[in-house]
């Protein structure tokens, strides 16, 4: 254990208040008897002091002042200090006193003072129970700072067993609580004793004002150290019944960290990987509803939900076990009845409700808390038992307009004993509550009529216009173009029996079913071109056609003149069949007539093509 900073920093203490702790404002008082009680169970360590004080001087004192040194100071989340009179089963409840940060004259810079505010003066020779509790996070350090698998988690506290205090003590004692009965190692002087899962010190007695002796504890503890380093909870007031709680968190392992391999093996079936946790539990209200657990990947279902007429609790797990180091991100939600929060004081509404994470064990580095209220929300205030950092901003949310107005609070190294109450005063007229349902009224019924006036509305363009009319002579020129368009179709299909009627000649000799085809074919084709020719004519007549004719009589020359060399190789072939020439002699004589169908038939192609895309 090299971490030797604390006891260096008691030591310069012991140095610097030996001349401070002899002044007179500590001189009135000392500590009959003082228990102290440090828990380390848990992550964070809690501490419990109860000293008897008694006032010695002839003039009243009204507070009493707590030193801490620089390294606890920084590490203090939560403090808070009561008095309670009386002995033994006639000891009185306890009753909080105001804390708050003090600078006494001529203390030294390495101490941080808080000041407890007696609720009466201390006369002389009065004594008063005063019990303070405190919070500290961080301030069990791992070691070794990295361990396998299958190690177990070794932390280490360092404390002094003299409590610090600016006044004389009679009698003092600390019991240091451990997690289990595996201690590695502790500190030993005289008087004390490790009963069980407890370490003693003590009892001490005349302890001068400022007196250090320093300790330090190397237990085993596989309790996870849930730590979020940012939580963000977003609760979301509607006056329509329902609250609305999303929680964003970003969570790491803060212990030992793990060296080596991961194996899930091991893990699963051996039973390796204890510092490791596997599951959080988050208590919520008894009537919560809507629950549901996802990260970035979408819903998480490893979780499971109890509840009873007090409490939900809502255990989930990680999509993998988290070993020191390791980092997750993941989102809850629910919503609850508004009516068990929601009340009225003095003229103003106020939400009561709890400030911090619920799950039972966890740090949280930095959270951001925001309340969002409803739309027209005003005259806010915000009452928190401890010191937040406050500010305001706008949520626009689905039918809104100006937007709802969102109170942000921002706090650090939050433990457990900040999950307590707080409340948000506001000023809400109910007629607001109108506008949302009246603006959807309102965007129906503006539908509704929109769509009448549309169906009943005749939005055609006049029969007699210019437009509509020129619009009605283009249509025909299509109709007629794609009529035209149809015949040549026509004409290529025949194009295509008369080669075929070439091929079976070919094969089979017969001349006569071959002219026949010819035969039939241009009659066929005479019948065609007379359908085609009052179309034809339409175009020539129709001003809307002008940009068309010239591409439409170019295709009809071409296929005419794609039909007669057709015809003229038709009859050259059947000819030469007749005279009996040979295969080798016909190619030869219908050669340069194929090459020019071939030209041909490629031309009205493309031409028809062109005429298609007009």
């Amino acid at each position: 254990m090299n971490n030797n900073r604390l006891i260096t920093t008691l030591f310069i203490l012991f140095i610097a208040t030996s001349s401070f702790s002899t002044s007179l404002a500590f001189s009135n008082l000392i500590i009959s008897k003082l228990d102290s009680q440090i828990d380390l169970t848990s992550q964070v360590v809690r501490s419990t002091i109860t000293l008897k004080i008694k006032n010695n001087g002839d003039d009243p004192v009204s507070e009493v002042l707590l030193p801490f040194p620089e390294q606890q100071a920084e590490k203090l989340t939560f403090l808070v200090a009561g008095s309670s009179e009386g002995k033994g089963k006639r000891k009185s409840s306890f009753s909080a006193l105001s804390t708050k940060v003090a600078n006494p004259e001529g203390s030294p810079p390495a101490l941080t003072w808080y000041s407890v505010l007696l609720s009466q003066p201390l006369s002389k020779g009065d004594t008063l129970t005063l019990e303070v509790k405190t919070v500290f996070a961080h301030s069990l350090r791992p070691f070794p700072e990295k361990i396998t698998q299958a190690d177990a988690q070794l932390l280490v506290f360092q404390d002094s067993a003299y409590y610090l205090s600016p006044y004389p003590v009679k009698v003092q004692s600390l019991t240091v609580k451990l997690p289990d009965q595996n201690v590695e190692s502790y500190t030993k002087i005289e008087n004390t004793q490790l009963s069980g899962s407890e370490i003693k010190y003590g009892p001490y007695q005349n302890i001068p004002s400022f007196s250090f002796k320093p300790i330090a504890v190397h237990f085993v503890s596989n309790r996870p150290l849930a730590v979020a380093e940012e939580l963000v909870r977003e609760i979301e007031i509607s006056h329509w019944g329902n609250i609305q709680v999303t929680e964003h968190y970003k969570l790491i392992h803060g212990g030992a960290q793990l060296t080596g391999e991961f194996s899930r093996l091991d893990f699963q079936a051996r039973f390796k990987g204890v510092s490791a946790f596997r599951n959080l539990i988050a208590t919520l209200p008894p009537r919560a509803r809507s629950i549901y657990y996802r990260d970035e990947i979408g819903n998480i279902s490893t979780s499971n939900l109890r509840s009873d007429s007090r409490k939900t609790l809502l255990d989930i797990e990680p999509r993998y076990p988290m070993f020191g180091g390791w980092k997750t991100s993941f989102t809850i939600g629910y919503s609850m009845p508004l009516k068990d929060f929601l009340f009225q004081a003095e003229g103003k509404r106020f939400v009561n409700i709890t400030f911090s994470s619920p799950f039972n064990d966890i740090v949280v580095e930095n959270l951001t808390v925001k309340v969002v209220l409803p739309e027209g929300s005003k005259d806010i205030s915000v009452s928190v038992p401890f010191p937040v950092k406050q500010s305001q901003e706008t949520k626009i949310s689905h039918l809104d307009m100006v937007g709802r107005p969102v109170v942000v609070l921002e706090k650090s190294n939050v433990v457990p004993e900040h999950n307590l109450y707080f409340q948000v005063y506001y000023r809400f007229n109910s007629f607001s509550l109108l506008w949302e349902p009246l603006m959807l009224i309102s965007g129906f019924f503006f539908l509704f009529v929109t769509c009448i006036i549309y169906m009943h509305a005749d939005l055609t363009i006049s029969k007699s216009s210019a437009s509509y009319l020129a619009k009605l002579q283009w249509d025909e020129v299509q109709s007629t173009v794609q009529q035209i368009q149809n015949i040549l179709s026509q004409c290529l299909a025949m194009h295509d029996k008369l080669e075929a009627s070439l091929r079976d000649l070919s094969r089979t000799g017969d001349i006569k079913t071959c002219k026949a085809a010819r035969k039939a074919a241009d009659g066929m084709s005479k019948e065609l071109f007379k359908e085609m020719k009052p179309l034809l004519s339409f175009l020539h007549s129709s001003p809307q056609a002008a940009g068309v004719v010239p591409k439409v009589e170019e295709v009809v020359a071409k296929e005419r003149e794609l039909l007669e060399k057709l015809m003229l190789k038709h009859s050259t072939v059947t000819d030469s069949y007749e005279k009996k020439l040979g295969g080798r002699e016909i190619e030869n004589r219908v050669a340069s007539i194929q090459q020019k169908v071939m030209a041909l038939r490629q031309e009205v192609d493309d031409l028809l093509d062109v005429i298609d895309e007009i």
